[in-house]
């Protein structure tokens, strides 16, 4: 059976750059849908801690708007899309995200559809408040009930807004709840405890995010043992937002360089650090300058918070909490494909 080596801090207090502690950990979401996917596909996942210690979810992970259901989400993204012809000029922010109720455009359209709009009207009509929400950094609600043509009220819209939050607030919840139940997730395996052998017999790692791996995975040598036993059979390396700090773990080639210098890769960017909670009040330091400083050619995406994965031979790095799905994809596709993927 395939084994994947699910690496995850335990990390529960970040040093900020003044010197104040920040609590930290992984993040829910990025944590469990790849858990579950590797589970779904027959993977065995051992979870694994540095210091065998269980993991903590990070409360600022917890957040309701880290949590869109998957319909509200996807719909938000075809909305998003008509923003601007080329990606490139579109910068959503995460303030834009939380505050203005951009994720209600689905159930608003739902209540268009219920007052006699075809789809393709109320996507129109959604599409057009959100984008003037988006441009005047003004709450969705309020666009949108100012044009008395549409047949919505102002407590109408607002109440899906309104509802939105409260379901992605129980989605959080309830994801937080199953990684509970998994039992690698309160007696996870001590990365410190196994031998190198141990560590070559996984066919794969794989790191999800949160701010926690750059305070105990990015400086580890446990960690670095663990990448040169998968690089050395060039198993896939796979990790997801700020998950890339264990490459920088890595130990130097015999030639002097790092054993990922020159791989093309992502992580979070500076621009979406900027807009976190833990950036907003200053960090010691920023994860994609380290990588860039350590020999990585960084492809970060278009735009910030959309979903970017980047696959360079056997590594496979995911940019943001977007990134998931496609992440976990993406290692899913080179564990049960691994001589074609190589080619």
């Amino acid at each position: 059976m395939t084994r994947i080596a699910y690496l995850v801090t335990s990390a529960r207090e970040l040093t900020l750059a003044d010197g104040t502690q920040h609590p930290t950990g992984y993040f829910a979401e990025e944590a469990l849908k790849p858990y579950e996917r590797f589970a779904d596909a027959g993977f065995d996942v051992t979870v694994i801690t540095p210091d065998g210690q269980p993991p903590y979810a990070d409360p600022y992970g917890l957040s309701w708007f880290f949590h869109y259901p998957e319909e509200d989400k996807d719909y938000l993204a075809s909305v998003v899309r008509t923003f601007a012809h080329d990606v490139d000029d579109i910068r959503l922010t995460l303030h834009q995200n939380t505050e203005l109720g951009l994720a209600a455009a689905r159930r608003v359209a739902a209540l268009l559809e219920a007052k006699g709009r075809t789809p393709a009207e109320a996507h129109r009509i959604v599409s057009a408040a959100a984008k003037t929400a988006w441009r005047q950094d003004r709450p969705f609600a309020d666009v949108l009930a100012e044009d008395d043509s549409h047949g919505l009220t102002l407590e109408e819209i607002q109440g899906e807004v309104d509802a939105q939050r409260a379901d992605s607030q129980r989605l959080s919840e309830d994801r937080l709840r199953r990684l509970q139940e998994i039992p690698g997730f309160t007696h996870p395996v001590a990365l410190d405890t196994l031998t190198d052998e141990d560590m070559s017999e996984f066919d794969a790692v794989f790191a999800p995010g949160g701010h926690g791996p750059m305070v105990d995975l990015a400086d580890n040598p446990d960690v670095g043992r663990l990448l040169t036993a998968l690089q050395r059979k060039r198993a896939p390396i796979a990790a997801l937002c700020h998950g890339p700090a264990i490459l920088l773990s890595a130990p130097e080639r015999a030639d002097g360089l790092w054993l990922f210098d020159g791989y093309r890769m992502t992580s979070f960017t500076d621009e979406e650090e900027d807009q976190t909670e833990a950036g907003l009040l200053g960090m010691e330091w920023l994860l994609d300058v380290a990588l860039k400083n350590a020999g990585a050619v960084f492809d970060d995406g278009p735009s910030a918070w959309v979903s970017h994965v980047v696959v360079d031979r056997n590594l496979i790095t995911g940019q943001n909490p977007g990134s998931t799905e496609a992440t976990a994809d993406a290692v899913i596709k080179k564990l049960r494909n691994p001589a074609r993927q190589a080619a």
